[in-house]
């Protein structure tokens, strides 16, 4: 049972504070239920400085008296709640001030408050004091926090160490027990003793979970065994189970860290059809799949798909997919227009498109034949004070002498000189050649001089 001291003061932050008068009458204080109280002082905690926690904590145990350990236990456990397990642990080593010796439930939460600092082993000497000292026998859920502490960090051994300990003093494990064993096994890479450990516990009295399937399936993806994976979900339908979207985002991760992406697809079809709604792990997963195993067309009708759903890709996918587009489409034409309009999406979108993925853009368009979008492009880059790779600028003068624009393609080393790049080699070889080809010697001969003052000799010579 909580109730209030007869006078403390419950600062909200650092400039106000609620007090609860000592003159409240008891039908008033009575008022304050226990929940409302407990949440009072979580939210209180949650919101102060670390240091106006420590004065906050002061204030309100001056005078503080517990009735039960109950109403002790319950305080300790708010701290924990609200994620502070050391003030929990210094209210703690103050309990016999309060005239009260731990019981069962106060040690459990120590544990819990050990396991949440990282301090493991701490939590598992309490616990062996709680049944070697006190007697008392922890609850499964306290325990399991402990197994699960030690799983996350690799520390196998002593996980299976508190698991023979739950054996010992008559605690039985539930399910959420082994899925715990199963994830650590799996983090570890023992994924057939996690596939073991499955069909034991199916053979126990422990009903596995959708949680248990996916653990082990999740080990079975990462040793490049998605196959497996598959059967074990069909397996966990067929025994009623129903997958989650964490699930299937297990063999996205699976199939394409395999080189396999076009398999996710077919698991994003069956995963809808199953009402299982995909997030933005999934998409993302998949699309980075295919585009890292060049499955372009297939990375652009799942990118389509995923907008489509509400998502939207972060800014690197983008890039990494608008390049990929582009490459393709130097000999896939009918790509152009969908890089394109991913190129202005990007651009109204506040996008940062990098240099080298602009850059394909214009190549992209002077492949495809459409120079004037190139060419604007190059100079709305410039403009905004980026310097094009030089290989960029030389795609435009090539774009331009091809359709016998040459003054225009003249113009772009002036354009070069705006973004900080010297023209090279090739730059002046494409103009001297076009001029050449015109019977432009004087022309020829001009820009043939301008590459001696930079200090670039040409391969072309006027002729």
């Amino acid at each position: 049972m909580l109730h209030p001291p007869h006078s403390f003061s419950l600062p909200l932050n650092p400039l106000h504070s609620i007090a609860i008068s000592s003159s409240a009458t008891a039908t008033e204080a009575a008022t304050i239920r226990e929940h409302d109280m407990v949440k009072y002082f979580i939210d209180t905690i949650r919101g102060l400085p670390t240091k106006g926690r420590t004065e906050f904590l002061s204030t309100f145990f001056k005078d503080r008296e517990f009735r039960t350990v109950s109403d002790f236990n319950d305080l300790v456990m708010a701290l924990f709640i609200a994620e502070e397990p050391d003030l929990a642990l210094e209210l703690f080593s103050d309990m016999s001030s309060y005239g009260f010796e731990p019981d069962s439930w106060t040690l459990s939460i120590v544990s819990r408050c050990y396991c949440k600092k990282n301090h493991l082993d701490e939590a598992k000497r309490v616990l062996d004091q709680m049944v070697e000292e006190k007697g008392f026998h922890p609850d499964v859920a306290t325990v399991t926090i402990l197994i699960n502490g030690f799983c996350k960090r690799g520390r196998l051994q002593r996980a299976f160490e508190v698991f023979d300990f739950m054996g010992r003093i008559g605690c039985k494990p539930t399910v959420q027990t082994y899925n715990c064993l199963l994830k650590g096994l799996c983090f570890v890479g023992r994924v057939e003793e996690a596939f073991e450990m499955l069909i034991k516990i199916k053979k126990d009295s422990v009903k596995p979970d959708i949680y248990t399937y996916t653990a082990v399936m999740d080990g079975f993806c990462k040793v490049g065994r998605s196959d497996e994976a598959v059967e074990l979900l069909d397996e966990a339908v067929e025994m009623g189970l129903t997958p989650n979207v964490v699930t299937y985002n297990t063999l996205f991760n699976g199939y394409c860290k395999e080189g396999r992406p076009l398999k996710g697809i077919g698991v994003l079809k069956q995963m809808k059809q199953r009402n299982c709604m995909p997030d933005y792990i999934t998409y993302s997963t998949l699309l980075h799949g295919l585009l890292k195993w060049g499955k372009i067309r297939s990375a652009l009708r799942t990118y389509k798909e995923m907008v489509g759903d509400g998502f939207e890709a972060d800014e690197r996918m983008m890039n990494t997919l608008l390049r990929g587009l582009c490459k393709r489409s130097w000999k896939e034409k009918d790509l152009l227009e969908n890089a394109y309009q991913l190129f202005e999406k990007m651009k109204n979108g506040f996008y940062v498109i990098d240099l080298s993925t602009y850059g394909l853009m214009v190549k992209a368009l002077c492949v495809g034949e459409k120079t004037e979008e190139a060419l604007d492009n190059l100079h709305d880059f410039t403009r905004m004070g980026h310097s094009p790779h030089i290989i960029t600028f030389n795609s435009v003068i090539r774009a331009l002498c091809a359709e016998g624009r040459v003054d225009e393609a003249l113009l772009v080393l002036i354009l070069m000189d705006e973004g900080r790049r010297i023209p090279n080699r090739i730059s002046y070889n494409l103009l001297i050649e076009e001029c050449n080809r015109r019977k432009w010697l004087l022309g020829a001969c001009n820009i043939y001089g301008a590459a001696l003052k930079r200090g670039v000799i040409p391969d072309r010579k006027p002729r």
